[in-house]
């Protein structure tokens, strides 16, 4: 069997990895959105690197778009087979593919208004009804229930403890009468993550494809997530009297912020403002998170114990049509605004960080893993001047960064990851979802811890299992 990487491979979006036996059977894990990649993007979100229509099944390990936001096209383009996912997954990416097809076709309609005499027009990758007809073929599969997609090929969910629903991947694959058995962690979260599980423990694999965004780091910063929070909103809101603008994606990490800043009220602690989720795909991802307790872990169910609603906070108010959007921007009193998406490369934070950036009362804070090439990556960077909407602009607004707020897990998160696995029985690990620099620095550290046979695929690169 044939092992392809067309996506995340050195870089940490567009997850796409393809399982082809000798038979024909293509299995493709994830199927994602190219995000934050510059003039690139287009052009790798428009081929996938295969023929659609060739695929067989679809095992998607979690909602978020960089994993399953280019579903839709595959659809359009021929793919006639199951998506598999866990329940939670294919709640959450009902609403998130419906919100990056409107999130497309609503930036494709501005960009086209401002269109240049030389250019062409643009166009989405896929409209609503591509999202509908892709959802249709979604099979739901529990965590530890091992499917039998046909008598060679099995595979078992396992909690991945990164956003609700995510899961690992392990496949049984016999071929030749020979078994075969391949993990993909997926994003592996965090261990003592604010809300969520630890990822759970998997059986020993021959083949591990491993995500590797956070490989060369660790997840320290000086206070707890609340105690951050609390002196940037005071500082900026309180004492500077500016806004604070939290760029985060709608699902994990905001629910993430309002939970502690939820924990702030709950000690008297939370400034009197109004804190603003400009999301309504916020609103749908909070409300479906409610609706899966059973994700949570012993600490939050503990809070919730006193407090029924950890999500739920004075000031607090979910923005929902653009109009209360755009009147945002001329609010003179401070406030948070928390806003998708996390990279600030699409949606309406975009539009925030554009009216903020040059005032010297505001801060822009940036919660988690940001694509170096994306807007928030330049931000974290410390460019001076960024294009936002073909415009430039000059960085006078506080830019700031707390990474303990990532959903990745960080280098020690996952080596723990693979406590379980006997290195010697590994034949190779492939390093995906990280940059080169930093997978480089992990896969010294998984050969240190006896894992001999490290690979850093390229994109389009294929292997031999």
């Amino acid at each position: 069997m044939q092992l392809s990487f067309h996506g995340a491979a050195q870089t940490v979006t567009g997850s796409k990895h393809l399982i082809t036996l000798e038979n024909g059977t293509n299995i493709l894990l994830d199927c994602g959105l190219f995000q934050g990649l510059g003039s690139q993007t287009e052009e790798l979100n428009q081929d996938f690197g295969f023929n659609p229509s060739s695929i067989s099944y679809v095992i998607l390990s979690h909602a978020h778009i960089d994993h399953c936001g280019l579903l839709p096209k595959l659809v359009a383009e021929g793919f006639n087979g199951p998506i598999f996912s866990t329940a939670p997954t294919m709640d959450l990416a009902r609403i998130l593919l419906l919100d990056s097809a409107k999130i497309q076709e609503q930036d494709a309609e501005y960009l086209n208004r401002h269109l240049e005499a030389h250019e062409d027009l643009h166009y989405p990758l896929y409209t609503e009804n591509d999202v509908i007809n892709t959802i249709n073929k979604f099979k739901i599969i529990e965590y530890n229930e091992v499917f039998h997609i046909n008598e060679d090929i099995s595979f078992v969910f396992t909690d991945a403890g990164h956003i609700l629903g995510s899961a690992a991947i392990h496949l049984s694959i016999i071929e030749n009468g020979k078994e075969t058995k391949i993990s993909f962690s997926g994003d592996v979260g965090r261990y003592g993550d604010l809300l969520l599980k630890n990822p759970q423990v998997f059986n020993q694999s021959d083949y591990i494809i491993l995500e590797s965004t956070y490989g060369d780091k660790l997840h320290k910063d000086t206070a707890p997530v609340e105690d951050s929070l609390y002196e940037l909103i005071r500082e900026t809101c309180v004492i500077n009297k500016g806004k604070l603008i939290i760029p985060a994606f709608s699902v994990g990490r905001t629910q993430e912020l309002l939970f502690a800043l939820n924990s702030l009220e709950l000690k008297n602690k939370l400034p009197d403002l109004n804190y603003y989720v400009d999301s309504p795909l916020s609103a749908k991802a909070t409300a479906i998170l409610k609706n899966h307790p059973d994700v949570y872990n012993n600490g939050v169910k503990g809070i919730m114990r006193i407090d029924e609603d950890i999500f739920n906070f004075k000031g607090l108010r979910f923005i929902e049509n653009v109009e209360e959007s755009k009147a945002l921007n001329n609010e003179a009193r401070p406030c948070v605004i928390i806003s998708s998406s996390g990279m600030a490369d699409s949606g309406r934070v975009k539009h925030h960080i554009k009216n903020t950036i040059t005032n010297k009362k505001n801060t822009i804070l940036i919660v988690g893993y940001a694509e170096p090439r994306s807007l928030a990556g330049r931000l974290v960077s410390g460019a001076k001047e960024v294009q936002i909407f073909k415009n430039t602009y000059f960085v006078q607004a506080n830019i700031q960064s707390l990474h303990s707020m990532s959903a990745h897990g960080d280098c020690d998160d996952l080596l723990q990851f693979l406590t379980n696995q006997d290195p010697k029985l590994v034949k190779k690990i492939f390093l995906v979802h990280g940059v080169p620099d930093v997978q480089n620095a992990f896969a010294n550290n998984l050969e240190e811890k006896g894992f001999k046979d490290v690979i850093i695929p390229s994109l389009g690169e294929s292997f031999t299992l």
